[in-house]
């Protein structure tokens, strides 16, 4: 498993600034027909997204690189199904806002998987009734992965203290962890000036297990890579452990020992295989000068 570490929201009412998300070094880039967008613009964004993912063969190489998204309006109403309709067969995957049970998955996505029926589902949990059904939705079959929604959460429930909401975030961890989803994404971090903000936050919530981070503008995509890039004390540990691993396996002496003396299972390997990997995704390119 490979996860996005970078969503990049970007307004669908600005069509301009697509092609210039898509090169920013974002992992996923999100069209946002939502809240990003008045509501007398709303089927121009719609319009504007359905032209782009249709035209993205025409684009430069490196752009079939970067998957691209679509968040649709809510789901209870005929504009937010009529975005999903749109998109569903284009975009490479649709973030469903303001889910709150499965049955209304089942409405507007229906009850089996099938690969073929369209893009990949995210469920976006925004309040209460979201949050208390997180399990059952990340469990849907037709879910690929899902996120908070941190605002329109607090704002519901009065939450203004960060040990509140890291019981809320720790709960949808758990769902999407318990349902064989991918980790669940940070929500944004609103001031896109605040970088010393941004890094100290995205540091606690990989702390909660939670993994990668969505942006509202580029400048905020390599503080959010440096947050959760494993730091060289953490890549130290990991490649000890996997040569470890690797050398259990060459001489079939089945435990893994490391040279303290400590025993180490194959989760442990398999996260320590993982930090290595993520490192080297996450690594600083090389300066021009060598």
């Amino acid at each position: 498993m490979n996860p996005p570490v970078t969503w990049l929201y970007v307004p669908g009412d600005r069509p301009e600034r697509f092609g210039k998300a898509v090169a920013s070094g974002a992992d996923v880039v999100i069209l946002d027909l939502e809240d990003a967008v008045a509501p007398a613009r709303k089927d121009e964004a719609r319009a504007n997204a359905v032209a782009y993912l249709r035209s993205r063969g025409d684009g430069p190489p490196g752009d079939a690189a970067v998957q691209v998204h679509v968040r649709v309006n809510d789901l209870a109403t005929g504009r937010g199904r009529a975005d999903l309709e749109a998109v569903a067969e284009l975009a490479d995957g649709v973030r469903l806002p303001k889910v709150e049970s499965p049955a209304v998955l089942d409405t507007v996505l229906g009850s089996a998987a099938d690969p073929t029926a369209g893009a990949p589902a995210y469920a976006l949990l925004e309040s209460a009734a979201g949050i208390v059904a997180a399990r059952e939705i990340a469990a849907h079959p037709r879910v690929a992965g899902v996120a908070l929604g941190e605002q329109d959460l607090a704002a519901e429930l009065a939450i203004s203290d960060e040990h509140a909401m890291n019981h809320l975030r720790l709960q949808v961890v758990l769902a999407a962890a318990a349902a064989g989803l991918p980790p669940v994404p940070m929500s944004v971090h609103p001031d896109v000036k605040d970088a010393a903000g941004l890094l100290a936050s995205c540091r606690a919530g990989r702390a909660l297990g939670l993994f990668g981070r969505t942006a509202i503008h580029p400048r905020q995509i390599p503080v959010i890579r440096r947050a959760f890039r494993p730091d060289a004390e953490e890549v130290a540990r990991a490649a000890e452990i996997v040569e470890a691993a690797e050398r259990a396996e060459r001489t079939d002496t089945g435990a893994i020992a490391l040279p303290d003396g400590r025993f180490v299972d194959a989760p442990i390997v398999a996260r320590a295989r993982r930090t290595v990997a993520l490192a080297r995704r996450l690594a600083d390119p090389p300066s021009p000068d060598g």
